[in-house]
């Protein structure tokens, strides 16, 4: 049975606060935490300082990195170097990502999601501004993940205000948000970022129209397109073939379940 208490003490030893937390956090989740693509009862760590991933399943051989904080989990997402990122949304060994939040004062876990790897797209990437001339490293550019910006059937709750998910409820939603598993990297961003929009229409059934009022923010998003409106028919056309929304009529749609 998942324990949703982690064990502090074991980071002690580090004076740098975040080494602390980074050493209960990773040993609360080899401890505790099952793979939630094959339900594997454990998923292992790698040797320490590894750069990509921190822990891997055995039986699906699934990679995952493990971001932790202590307070409430925010739209956007500090992360390393925007040009590494973006060469990792390429690659096969880009991992997926578990995102905990713990309490401060009970050092309880109190929430934890995945996001699958597919899921993160050069639209959800926020490139930030070159540290300036007076600073260690000079010119260096980071970047932030938009978790806001990602799709809801890509946010995956594992643990929800101190509760657990039932597992077999988790590998459902897994397999659903790899529907798009093979698609291409260009189409999956397009993809993505309809459904977005369509989650943020706030009714069940909805008109084109609903989701072209949305034109000017996919715009911004992809502004290597200059007709917006076609493509957002096209992927209207790929969720309804996926099931990720249903087809009522001309020009008229309705979100399935997860997405009411």
């Amino acid at each position: 049975m998942m324990s949703l208490q982690m064990d502090f003490s074991l980071g002690m030893r580090y004076r740098n606060p975040r080494q602390r937390v980074r050493v209960a956090t990773e040993s609360w989740v080899g401890d505790n935490l099952y793979c939630p693509f094959c339900g594997a009862t454990k998923i292992c760590p790698y040797e320490n300082n590894r750069p990509v991933a921190d822990f891997f399943c055995s039986s699906c051989q699934e990679d995952f990195e493990l971001k932790s904080r202590g307070t409430t989990l925010c739209h956007k997402l500090c992360d390393g170097a925007y040009d590494t990122m973006m060469e990792r949304l390429k690659s096969s060994q880009n991992p997926n990502l578990i995102l905990l939040r713990y309490s401060k004062e009970s050092f309880m876990v109190r929430d934890l999601c995945l996001i699958p790897k597919r899921f993160f797209t050069p639209s959800v990437i926020e490139k930030r501004e070159p540290l300036p001339d007076n600073t260690q490293r000079k010119g260096w550019i980071g970047c932030n993940i938009l978790i806001g910006d990602i799709p809801r059937l890509g946010v995956i709750e594992l643990i929800k205000n101190g509760v657990p998910i039932p597992i077999d409820f988790v590998i459902q939603r897994t397999r659903r948000a790899m529907l798009l598993n093979n698609v291409s990297l260009p189409a999956r961003g397009w993809a993505y970022d309809v459904l977005r929009c369509i989650e943020l229409i706030d009714k069940e059934s909805f008109s084109i129209d609903d989701v072209y009022l949305f034109t000017d923010f996919l715009a911004s998003k992809h502004p290597d397109n200059h007709n917006v409106q076609a493509k957002i028919r096209q992927q209207l056309q790929v969720l309804r073939n996926l099931g990720l929304i249903e087809f009522q009529a001309r020009g008229q749609y309705r979100k399935v379940k997860y997405l009411q």
